[in-house]
Parts: structure tokens; C-alpha cells; sequence
């Protein structure tokens, strides 16, 4: 049985309780009813964040509450509550156990490595700890020493019907690694748990993502041993980790394996991997078949092939990545990221051709048919240095928050020229002017290009504090900003005021409890109610899943029913990886005058379609949302999942940035 099931049937009285009379409930059982009023109750501590009355329910009879109240600490995330969570580590309900070990994870103290260490059942011959044991081997992950990673990749007993354990050994190691903690034995573990056809799918799955995500490692025989799985795995998303991964050997072997994936491929999300992982490989080699990418019918391919000239193109080459972004026909994000490789890329002593070509990039920023477009316009402007007073002009002044936004990370992008000085014959006119246009997004309120310029200007490389002394502005900027809709910028602005002032930066600021769950909603949701997304190329259906985020779902049909996503874009795509919506300004800085918690139960982004809210931290969320194109399980523990896509995977695949959802409905069974 799967993590997903369990967790699946321990939910299973939220619908059932609807149409079944009441009877006495064991009290070595856990039933989550979120129609309960008790229930409820206890999950408004959890959205308040008030640790010290949750702390209590350890101590509860009923197990359900218990288990809940572990859940709950699991998304607050506060070491106060580690010393109790260990004491259920001991629980006789295995759920209760389960819960408490992955709190403990979450929270990620080091505190928690030596109870969760001592709570290990070793001595689980038959498997009736399977889950805890597993559940605690990845807590461990997020919260181990060092030492304790060596004796995790070491283990070498583990038998191959004991799925669960060695499941739990992957993500244990791959936690380490999202913590930028690694070993060579955990590395060496890994290798042999994704290139083995002989492991089950599942390791496989989180082996070849440690691979392909974990940061410094020396992947050993990885040239001889990942091309041969590659060429056998069945699963295009253990493929496309490993493609990545293959990528980082940089090697002879590793080219043209990835050259003969990449013809044979026909999952576009592993052809984008594979265009990635060139990045890491010899430009001759692969650039006739990143030329040919350009051609894909599939834009996410064609956009990553433009991206890798950006990236990784020569001089020689400029000219030809001009000419191909002008081909009849091409898509303009293709288009515009061709001009952004060929800007960068041509050489300082061809003034003829940058002039004509930067006369044709501000023809296409005055030209171009929506926002996005004129903000990657601008964007590919900023590849060339002495643009940025054209920038400053144009796109200060927008209407479109898009525009003014990218206007700022355009300037920004010049302000980190690695030869800045140099190319502005000294660069202290143009750094001064620089700091100058940054004050001036700071000091106009628009709460985008604040937040991008508070970026750039803390940048220790950059030392703009000898140009930037005007503490005064950051601080009117900080009173000015209204919380909690704005609060990412007010987090940036703070941390480069700290920056200047030169004081420890703190935590950032979290939102205050503003925004109830209306249980309401909950209670009258039917089962299996769905959600469709209406777009011009076509319909997205969601599967909502109250019986683990009910704040979130609540929330989201609230915002349904007011049609506050009607006619909102998709402002933000990245292939393989995500789509994104939801923001009132268009360019991921806008929001609701609220914010709601952060719901993070055992679950992870091992899938394809699952929805998730986004937010700028923690316990800022309100409604922005992205639906993932393929596994993202880095994402796991931090970004609230609330519903599922059951249909329309193949419209999130074809969804381009800037493209509208038109009506949001609900479906509600008959």
C-alpha cells in the first residue's frame, strides 16, 4: 500500500460520514471528519499558529486528534513543540507515529536527529513499522548531521520486497541533498538505486532526482551506467532526472548518449531536460541538434533550445541566433529569446549590426501585441549594457505592470555585466544612473519593481553602497507598503535596508492571522466535486482535495465564486516545471488584501497535474496557484497541495504565458 492510500484512507470519513449513521469510534483509530466541529476546531489552532494549544492534544484519548495536532505543528514548523512530538514517537497508533516523525522533519532542527534516530524500529523483522520506519528515515533527512547521512547511505541490507525501506533511504538521502548536505556514499547509494532496473520504480524515482538535483557530487561510472538506464526506463520521469543528471558528467559518453536520447525522445518534458544538460556539454556537438529544437512543434522545446543560446552561445553564433529570430512564422517568446541570445553574444565591435539590431528589439517592444511580449522585449534590451536609459524611458512610465517590472530586472540584468566597468569605459556614470533608476522604483511605489530593485541593490558583488545612501526612501517605502497583500515586497525592501544599515538580516516578516477557513464551504462540499479551468485551448479539471488542505479549498471556491480568476493570465511559465496564475497585476507581485496558511501534510509532488499555492514564503498565500507539468518533489513540505488534474494535462502542456483563463466553474456531482 502506498504512502498516498494510507494517507487517502485515514481521510476516507470525510465523505463517508455524510451517508453513514454514527456509531462508536475505536479509540485505536484515526477518522479526520472536517464537518466535525471538534475537528474544525482544532485545525483553526493550526491556522492560527498557536503551538502552545495544540501542544495539549498530544495528550488526547482520541487518536485522530493526536494525529491531527502533529499535522498541524507540521506545517507551523516550531521547534517549541519538538521535546512533545518526540513522546508520540512511542504512540501505539502507527498514523499518530507517522505524523509526529514527519513534523519533526519539517521542522528541521537538529534537535529533532537524536529521538527520531532512537525511534527507528530495527528490529522490525516482520514490517509492521514499514511506514514509520520509512516516514522516519526521510525526517532524518531534513534534519541529520552529517555523521548520520554516512550511516543512512551505508545500509546495505535492505532486501528488494522491502520497498517502503528503501523508499525511505532514498528520500532520506535526497532530503540531505536539498539541505546541500552530501556524501560520497550517499551518492554512490543513489547511483546504484537509479541505474538498477532491479529496484522498484518509486526508488528509482527519488534516486535519479538526487542525482539530477543534488549540488557538487562526483557521479563515479555515471557516464558508463546512466546512459544504458536511460535507454531502458519505461517512466519518462525517471528519465528526464536522469537526463540531467547525465548532463553533470560532462563527459564523451555523456553527449552522445544524450544525443541519441534526445532523437528517439518523444516525451517533450524529457527533451527539455536533455536541452538543459547540454548546457553542461561541448557547444559544437550539440548545437545542431539545439538548431533543430528551435523547429519543435512543441514551444516548451522550442523556447528551453532558444534559452540554451542565451545561456551558453558564442559570438560566432550571433548572427545566426539574429537571423532564426527572424524567420517567418516564429513564435514571439521563441523570437525574443533568439534576440536576447544574440545580443548578448554579439561582439562589442560590431556597432552596424547592434544598431540595427537593437532598432529591430525596440520596433518589437512598441509592436508587440500583449504584455508579455513587450516585457520580453525589454528584457532582451537588457542584454546590452548601454540600453538602459532606453529601458528606464519606456518602461518606468508602462501601464502594464508586466512591462514595468521587466523593465527593472532588465536594468538589474545590466548592473551585473561581469565586465561592467570596463564596457561603460569606467562605469561610474552608468553605476550612479543605475542606482539612481533603482531609487526611482523603490521611491514610486509599484510594489514590482520595488521588489526587483531591492534585489539588485543588495547585492554584495555590485557595492552600490557607494552610490545608493538615500536609507530614507527604503524606509518611507517599508510604511507605505500595505500588509499582508504586500508583503514579498515588504520582505525585500527590509532585507536590503538591513543590508545597508549593515545588521543581521532576521526572518522575514510572516502575515498576521487575517483570513478564517469558512467551514461552510467545507461542510456543504460534496464528494468528488471538481473545478474547471475554461481557456481558448481548452478545459483544465481539477480534482480539489479538502481532506488535506480545507483552508486552502475553502478559500479557492470562495475566490471561485466571486469569478475573481476570471479573465486572469497565466503570467508565468517555465517549461517543465510550471504554470502559474492568479495575480491581479499580471506579473507575480499582486494579490487579495489577505493571506492564508500554509497546509503541508505528508504528501509529495511525485506526479504530474498536481495544483499547488504559490507564495513568497511560508504562510503567505492567498491565490496564486501553479499546476506542475511533471514530479517536483523539491517542492515537497513547503507549498500547499490542493487539488489534482484529472483532465486537460494535455492543455497544461500547451499553455503559453499570457494565455487567460477565461471562467473558473464548478462542477459539484449529481
Amino acid at each position: 500500500m502506498s504512502k498516498h492510500l494510507l494517507l487517502l484512507l485515514t481521510f476516507g470519513i470525510f465523505a463517508l460520514t455524510r451517508c453513514v449513521p454514527p456509531t462508536e469510534e475505536k479509540l485505536t483509530e484515526v477518522h479526520v471528519d472536517f464537518t466535525n466541529p471538534a475537528h474544525q476546531a482544532l485545525y483553526d489552532l493550526q491556522d492560527k499558529g498557536l503551538t502552545d494549544s495544540l501542544i495539549p492534544y498530544f495528550k488526547y484519548k482520541d487518536p485522530t486528534l493526536r494525529y491531527m495536532a502533529s499535522l498541524a505543528i507540521a506545517s507551523i514548523k516550531d521547534t517549541l513543540a519538538i521535546d512533545s512530538l518526540a513522546g508520540l514517537l512511542n504512540d501505539p497508533v502507527d498514523e499518530v507515529r507517522i505524523a509526529a516523525a514527519y513534523a519533526l522533519g519539517q521542522i528541521g532542527h537538529a534537535r529533532a536527529e537524536l529521538p527520531l534516530q532512537e525511534a527507528f524500529d530495527r528490529y522490525d523483522t516482520t514490517g509492521v513499522s514499514k511506514y514509520f520506519n520509512a516516514a522516519v528515515l526521510e525526517a532524518i533527512g531534513k534534519c541529520g548531521s552529517q555523521n548520520l547521512l554516512t550511516a543512512l547511505a551505508s545500509v546495505s541490507t535492505y532486501r528488494m520486497t522491502d520497498t517502503l525501506l528503501m523508499e525511505g533511504q532514498a528520500w532520506g538521502i535526497y532530503r540531505y541533498a536539498l539541505r546541500d548536505i552530501i556524501s560520497p556514499e550517499g551518492t554512490a547509494k543513489m547511483m546504484e538505486f537509479a541505474t538498477n532496473s532491479k529496484f522498484p520504480s518509486r526508488v528509482r524515482f527519488v534516486a535519479a532526482n538526487y542525482l539530477s538535483r543534488a549540488k557538487n557530487i562526483e557521479l563515479v561510472k555515471g557516464d558508463s551506467l546512466i546512459p544504458p538506464a536511460i535507454a531502458r526506463e519505461d517512466d519518462p520521469n525517471i528519465r528526464m532526472a536522469l537526463a540531467i543528471a547525465l548532463g553533470k558528467t560532462k563527459s564523451e559518453q555523456a553527449a552522445n548518449a544524450l544525443l541519441y536520447q534526445y532523437n528517439i525522445e518523444r516525451d517533450y518534458r524529457v527533451k527539455c531536460n536533455i536541452l538543459r544538460a547540454f548546457g553542461n556539454l561541448s557547444y559544437e556537438k550539440v548545437k545542431p541538434v539545439v538548431f533543430q529544437a528551435l523547429q519543435d512543434p512543441s514551444l516548451a522545446v522550442a523556447v528551453t533550445a532558444a534559452q540554451y543560446f542565451v545561456d551558453h552561445g558564442i559570438a560566432e553564433d550571433a548572427s545566426t541566433y539574429w537571423q532564426l529570430a527572424k524567420e517567418p512564422g516564429r513564435n514571439w517568446e521563441v523570437a525574443l529569446t533568439l534576440y536576447a541570445a544574440a545580443s548578448r553574444h554579439l561582439p562589442y565591435g560590431f556597432e552596424e549590426s547592434r544598431k540595427y539590431l537593437n532598432w529591430e528589439l525596440k520596433r518589437r517592444f512598441e509592436n508587440a501585441g500583449s504584455p508579455y511580449e513587450k516585457a520580453a522585449a525589454i528584457k532582451a534590451l537588457g542584454e546590452y549594457g548601454w540600453n538602459y536609459r532606453y529601458i528606464r524611458d519606456v518602461g518606468y512610465p508602462s501601464d502594464l505592470a508586466p512591462v514595468r517590472t521587466a523593465s527593472v530586472e532588465a536594468l538589474a540584468q545590466i548592473a551585473r555585466i561581469p565586465n561592467f566597468n570596463s564596457f561603460f569605459g569606467g562605469g561610474i556614470t552608468a553605476k550612479r544612473e543605475l542606482s539612481e533608476c533603482f531609487q526611482d522604483a523603490i521611491d514610486n511605489g509599484d510594489v514590482g519593481m520595488m521588489a526587483e530593485a531591492a534585489k539588485v541593490l543588495r547585492d554584495p558583488k555590485l557595492n552600490f553602497k557607494a552610490t545608493f545612501d538615500s536609507l530614507s526612501i527604503l524606509e518611507n517605502a517599508l510604511k507605505k507598503l500595505r500588509l499582508p497583500q504586500e508583503i514579498e515586497t515588504y520582505n525585500e525592501v527590509k532585507k536590503t535596508l538591513d543590508f545597508f544599515k549593515g545588521i543581521q538580516v532576521n526572518e522575514p516578516a510572516k502575515p498576521k492571522f487575517t483570513h478564517k477557513i469558512d467551514w461552510k464551504i467545507i461542510s456543504d462540499l460534496k464528494p468528488s466535486t471538481k473545478v474547471v479551468l475554461k481557456t481558448r485551448k481548452g478545459d483544465i479539471t481539477l480534482a480539489l482535495l479538502p481532506e488535506y488542505a480545507p483552508g486552502t479549498v475553502a478559500n479557492f471556491i470562495e475566490l471561485v465564486k466571486n469569478k475573481y480568476y476570471d479573465g486572469k493570465n497565466f503570467h508565468r511559465v517555465v517549461p517543465n516545471f510550471v504554470i502559474q496564475g492568479g495575480c491581479p497585476r499580471g506579473d507575480g507581485y499582486g494579490s487579495p488584501s489577505y493571506a492564508i496558511r500554509s497546509e503541508l501534510p505528508y504528501l509529495h509532488y511525485d506526479q504530474e497535474g498536481y495544483v499547488g499555492m504559490a507564495s513568497a514564503g511560508n504562510h503567505t498565500e492567498s491565490a496564486q496557484f501553479f499546476i506542475t507539468h511533471s514530479p517536483t518533489p523539491h517542492l515537497d513540505g513547503n507549498y500547499t497541495i490542493f487539488a489534482k488534474v484529472t483532465e486537460g494535462m494535455d492543455v497544461v502542456h500547451k499553455i503559453q504565458i499570457g494565455d487567460v483563463i477565461e471562467t473558473v466553474t464548478i462542477l459539484e456531482p449529481k
